[in-house]
């Protein structure tokens, strides 16, 4: 599936649906994964449908799973050549971004 086709909910309903088959597939229930991860069994219901929960519950449900690897892929830097690395290096200065101000348009 190309993603930059997909809107926001397509996207969505495809992770909750591979998260599901990812836990059925390693033949746990919700309430295994949940005690596992520390979590509610609501929580893992409300992730696999779908619906809001925290970012940090993610990651744990991930780790339960055995799938940190993906989320360590996803805000990865791309860095393709020397000048990428020292263009990210000097990027982790912290730094501010400026409102932009009418007279600026």
């Amino acid at each position: 599936m190309d993603l930059n086709l997909s809107r926001p909910d397509e996207i969505l309903k495809m992770l909750c649906d591979r998260l599901r088959n990812e836990r059925l597939l390693q033949q746990m229930t919700q309430a295994d994964v949940a005690a596992r991860a520390g979590v509610g069994i609501n929580t893992v219901s409300n992730l696999e449908s779908g619906k809001n929960v925290g970012f940090e519950n993610v990651i744990r449900v991930a780790m339960v799973l055995g799938r940190l690897s993906e989320l360590e892929e996803l805000f990865r830097p791309k860095v393709d050549s020397p000048d990428d690395i020292l263009r990210y290096e000097s990027s982790l200065k912290r730094r501010r971004i400026r409102k932009k101000t009418d007279d600026a348009r």
